[in-house]
């Protein structure tokens, strides 16, 4: 039944990642296993079959919610963009009881709430103040471009990582997120292989590499100052949750914002 749990949790994960606005980090965050993560993640190889053995479940149920996400994304986002950004919004909300009891109550003090104040606000403006780049091109790569997936698997593994900040909508404001996208699910349909292998591939690599220095970064902060971490951390994902509403027209689909909630609070027990 764990291994359900974390296959359901890597599920979640995978899907919120390619989500515009949604957050891997945040969705790891509220389902009780972020912190697992940036340790492993920051030394795979202590305890090296206990850390495989937990990230098999989660690793196969993300490939899985990533998959099928870049295969229905389109569909879902251009018809009902209000359902299906609101039941991940829910999935959000649903986390944060629990998040919230990462730190202690006597902790509520002017210092930790400025800190909280600042991430938020910082999260907001960069939110408010995003202009999309133009689409960029797969067609006719050179090894320039083949580089550039690297680093652009870096940006997007860093946003990965830290909760709050969505890697997806980074993608999309310097132009590679529907291309990639559309790769993968190209991909997922067994077509193209070779072709889509040599664009996904260095992604892939460079996605690895920020993963893993920046849940090193991540790791120490939660060490060194976890308290003052996790109050970051509240302003960001409550700045991302304003942020993905901002432009939706709120109708039926709160109803799909609460069956998130349920299912997170259910999963993250």
């Amino acid at each position: 039944m764990e291994k359900v749990k974390l296959f359901l949790k890597g599920l979640i994960i995978g899907c919120a990642s390619i989500l515009p606005g949604i957050s891997g980090g945040t969705m790891a965050l509220t389902l009780g296993i972020y912190e697992r993560l940036i340790k492993i993640a920051g030394n795979v190889f202590h305890n090296f079959k206990k850390n495989v053995l937990f990230l098999i479940p989660i690793g196969v149920g993300a490939l899985v919610g990533i998959f099928l996400l870049s295969t229905f994304i389109n569909v879902g986002l251009e018809k009902y963009p209000e359902i299906t950004t609101l039941f991940f919004v829910g999935l959000m909300i649903g986390g944060i009881p629990s998040l919230l009891k990462k730190v202690k109550k006597k902790s509520f003090n002017f210092k930790n709430i400025t800190i909280s104040l600042i991430a938020f606000t910082t999260i907001i403006i960069f939110i408010l103040t995003k202009e999309v780049s133009n689409e960029v091109s797969f067609v006719g790569m050179n090894i320039t471009g083949y580089i550039t997936l690297v680093f652009i698997g870096i940006l997007a593994s860093a946003t990965l990582v830290i909760p709050g900040i969505s890697g997806s909508l980074v993608l999309m404001l310097i132009g590679y997120y529907k291309p990639i996208v559309e790769t993968i699910s190209s991909l997922a349909k067994f077509n193209d292989i070779g072709k889509n292998l040599l664009i996904l591939i260095p992604f892939a690599i460079g996605t690895v590499v920020g993963i893993v220095i920046i849940s090193k970064i991540i790791g120490y902060l939660l060490k060194k100052y976890p308290t003052q971490t996790y109050y970051a951390i509240y302003g960001i994902i409550f700045a991302s949750i304003i942020g993905v509403l901002i432009p939706l027209n709120v109708g039926v689909a709160v109803i799909l914002l609460f069956v998130g909630m349920f299912i997170t609070y259910q999963v993250g027990e």
